[in-house]
């Protein structure tokens, strides 16, 4: 299976990389910076120099021709501004859903967060800052858009608050999930799960979980939602 991740120098991203090489897997990374090429080669795939703030349609097509998958995992980041948050968290998942749709690319995982609905219909959930409810109107539009298009068998990951604690294998994984907190490497083990089920047709487009840390082997988690 060929992967291509937005986001690819993200830290989720490298995990995923990690583990899908590992797999066998090719997995392309796309990047802004070329100082970041070499980080993904370690990591054991490849990367793509594309910028999806300023990339066309056509260019983000390019690079996915021929990939049986694509993740946006991409995010403007700690410390960005709220017109970031736009133009990344959501106009960079929807450019990504273009250029996908372009080439051909059916399986789309977008990474988003739990607490998305918290923001529904213009609401803004009371003690929340300025940044933070753009980001998760972001993610919720980008969610809106992607799961819309009937030329993409998207899916939506909403993980609880991230840490680089080690991976612990084992997870909460449900329709609804409204905090915890749970290692970015579990959160891309989900995610390959994930993948790897929606490419081969056992996991219902449209599907779209929460995450956080639990009990439950991230195999046996991602099967249960399955079918």
């Amino acid at each position: 299976m060929r992967i291509v991740i937005a986001g690819g120098h993200g830290k989720i991203a490298r995990h995923l990389t990690r583990q899908a090489s590992a797999r066998g897997y090719d997995v392309v990374g796309l990047v802004r910076n070329p100082d970041h090429v070499a980080d993904l080669e370690a990591d054991g795939g490849s990367a793509a120099v594309l910028d999806l703030e300023s990339a066309s349609s056509g260019e983000v097509a390019a690079v996915l021709r021929g990939a049986d998958a694509v993740v946006f995992a991409a995010g403007a980041g700690p410390g960005s501004s709220v017109e970031r948050k736009d133009t990344v968290d959501r106009a960079a998942a929807v450019l990504l859903a273009d250029g996908a749709e372009a080439a051909g690319v059916r399986p789309y995982l977008l990474v988003s967060s739990i607490r998305v609905d918290s923001v529904r219909d213009g609401a803004t959930p009371e003690g929340m800052d300025d940044v933070f409810v753009a980001y998760l109107r972001a993610k919720l539009a980008a969610e809106q858009d992607v799961l819309a298009r009937r030329s993409l068998d998207a899916v939506v990951l909403r993980p609880a608050a991230l840490t680089d604690d080690d991976a612990t294998g084992r997870v909460h994984l449900a329709p609804s999930v409204d905090r915890g907190r749970i290692p970015r490497a579990d959160v891309a083990a989900v995610a390959l799960g994930l993948l790897e089920r929606v490419a081969d047709g056992t996991l219902r487009r449209g599907t779209v979980l929460g995450l956080d840390g639990g009990d439950t082997p991230v195999d046996e988690a991602v099967s249960a939602v399955c079918g």
